[in-house]
């Protein structure tokens, strides 16, 4: 008896009801592995797979502190592990694991000065190569370059970064949100001591609060009679709903030396007892950005480009945002043969 465009809106609605009420969970992380190395909650993986390698410069891919790290091996056909694996290349990752209050008094530094250089060391050894690549996503960028620069040592070859944050002085809102005269970062990581994954997920999304609380849901009721949709959202709420804890000191050191005082690009930063300086990274560089990125801004991301020291350096700016410049069809089309292409160049 309803017209049929309420007929329509029915069948739609019961559609996403049930995709958000009953239905499993989508698997995740396709990609063959092997545990090959580990240090308290992290693990190094190495993927396997039958296709030959064919370059011979291993690639070690490191993921933030936050949110875990399968984004870049979400599904089959939509991974881009999956994608460098069948081009040839040894991929490897390092999966930080997931911290408890026992890990509280972790630093950046350690990250940095402890577990780096030991998981480059076994890339090495495993592969049997002289050199190595790394990718850096997001804060694990960040974090990259900050190694690199520490590291000289180590044969870092060539680095990816992908939507990474290096200039901190105009974050947007996040710098509303984060100014040390309102926001006591103190006062929060003594009082959380690790600082749960639904209040930096609940930070991230007032960034733009209509579109990211109330957007997904709006879309999966729209587009309920397509299939391929469904999917694709399936696997994406998962992983934005699988948050880590982020271990107190290293949050207090990310927000204050990095949003709040800048240190990084200025040259002010110190990683126990050792000034970082950016000019000291002279490896082979891809600097990627996302021209709708919110959280890491395009500005923020080119910032490196002044600084380091590579000879061999290229800056992008994708048509992608924080998350689809690794898993939906613009990371299939621009981001995958982008890194690939550009990495087999320099792999041999």
């Amino acid at each position: 008896m309803l017209p049929e465009e309420y007929q329509q809106m029915y069948t739609r609605v019961k559609r996403a009801t049930q995709v958000l009420t009953n239905e499993a969970e989508p698997e995740v992380g396709p990609t063959p592995k092997e545990v090959i190395w580990t240090k308290n909650k992290a693990k190094l993986y190495r993927y396997i797979s039958d296709v030959p390698k064919k370059h011979k410069t291993p690639l070690l891919m490191v993921y933030a502190l936050i949110n875990k790290p399968y984004i870049l091996d979400l599904t089959k056909g939509g991974s881009l592990i999956e994608y460098l694996v069948n081009q040839g290349f040894d991929v490897y990752l390092i999966d930080w694991g997931t911290p408890g209050y026992e890990d509280r008094n972790m630093k950046l530094d350690d990250y940095i000065m402890d577990y780096l250089p030991r998981a480059v060391r076994k890339v090495l050894r495993t592969s049997g190569a002289d050199e190595v690549s790394m990718l850096g996503y997001c804060m694990g960028g960040t974090i990259t370059s900050i190694f690199a620069s520490l590291h000289p040592e180590l044969p870092i070859k060539n680095i990816v970064f992908m939507t990474s944050p290096f200039d901190f002085e105009d974050t947007g809102l996040y710098g509303a949100m984060l100014d040390e005269r309102y926001f006591d970062i103190d006062k929060v990581v003594e009082t959380l001591g690790v600082i749960p994954p639904e209040m930096i997920d609940f930070g991230n999304k007032l960034i733009k609060p209509m579109t990211n609380f109330y957007g997904p849901y709006v879309s999966l009721v729209d587009r309920a009679e397509n299939e391929s949709f469904i999917k694709s959202f399936k696997l994406l709420q998962k992983w934005l709903n699988d948050g880590i804890p982020f271990p107190g000191e290293a949050y207090r050191q990310w927000i204050r030396d990095f949003y709040q005082k800048n240190k990084l690009i200025k040259g002010e930063m110190v990683i126990r007892g050792r000034q970082v300086n950016l000019e000291n990274l002279k490896a082979n560089v891809l600097n990627l950005a996302g021209q709708s990125d919110l959280i890491a801004q395009p500005h923020m991301v080119e910032a490196l480009m002044d600084v380091i020291s590579s000879e061999d350096k290229e800056y992008k700016n994708l048509p992608v945002g924080h998350t689809s410049i690794t898993f939906g069809s613009k990371a299939n089309k621009i981001t995958y043969p982008t890194i690939g292409d550009w990495l087999a160049e320099r792999s041999n």
